[in-house]
């Protein structure tokens, strides 16, 4: 059975959403038979890659809110983050565009590594402060994994990758995802948001029920297939 996740590594609620499920998933029975897709997604696409303002200021303007109304919602993730044991610093977050470590996680993928990167892309922006777009930054991310920074540069001051992370947020829109995280069940069920454990088992184990083939009682006497007829 195959799960797909839209997210974004500036989406607050993904990293938490994305760690709840991979919780929940660590915990079913046949885990062994899911096949977990990460998928990208862009919550502004059109957010610049360097800039001097601090990330309280950015997302006052963006939202057109004060900044003691931005710090309050900022606190609300904080909070939020604390009770999967995750921790947010927005004081030294480097709000920026994120297309450039999708396409990176889009390379990690052929090595089988995109979740992997994806938490440790997360953990960068949110915890550490660090700058998605500075090419060192996500050069030692793609050393702790242990693959080749060579190639990885050769990645990141090239294109590649551009297409598929592109066709992967026109994807998202072709099946109606508004917002992320997204989580696509087997294309029968949906479960949007950084749900609760207790609605990520729910849709895990209906979606893994249905997804199983039929049961079959008695023998394949009297049947007819593609050779013929038993008789």
């Amino acid at each position: 059975m195959k799960i797909e996740i839209w997210s974004d590594f500036s989406c607050p609620f993904c990293y938490i959403g994305k760690e709840t499920f991979e919780e929940v998933l660590n915990e079913f029975p046949n885990k062994d038979k899911i096949e977990v897709v990460y998928k990208s997604y862009q919550l502004n696409p059109d957010a610049p890659i360097n800039t001097n303002l601090d990330s309280y200021t950015i997302f006052s303007q963006l939202k057109g809110i004060s900044l003691n109304q931005t710090k309050q919602i900022f606190m609300q993730t904080v909070e939020r983050a604390k009770t999967i044991g995750l921790t947010y610093n927005y004081d030294d977050m480097k709000m920026t565009n994120t297309f450039k470590s999708h396409r990176l996680a889009k390379w990690a993928r052929t090595f089988n590594k995109e979740g992997e990167i994806s938490k440790l892309l997360f953990d960068a922006y949110f915890t550490k402060g660090k700058n998605l777009n500075d090419n060192d930054v996500l050069l030692n991310i793609v050393k702790s994994l242990q693959l080749n920074e060579e190639i990885a540069l050769n990645v990141l001051e090239s294109n590649l990758f551009e297409d598929e992370v592109n066709n992967e947020i026109d994807e998202a829109r072709s099946i109606g995802v508004t917002g992320v995280p997204f989580f696509v069940l087997d294309r029968k069920y949906a479960v949007s948001g950084a749900q609760p454990k207790e609605v990520f088992k729910q849709a895990l184990t209906q979606s893994f029920k249905e997804h199983q083939p039929f049961k079959t009682f008695g023998n394949n006497d009297d049947s007819c297939g593609p050779e013929g007829c038993d008789i």
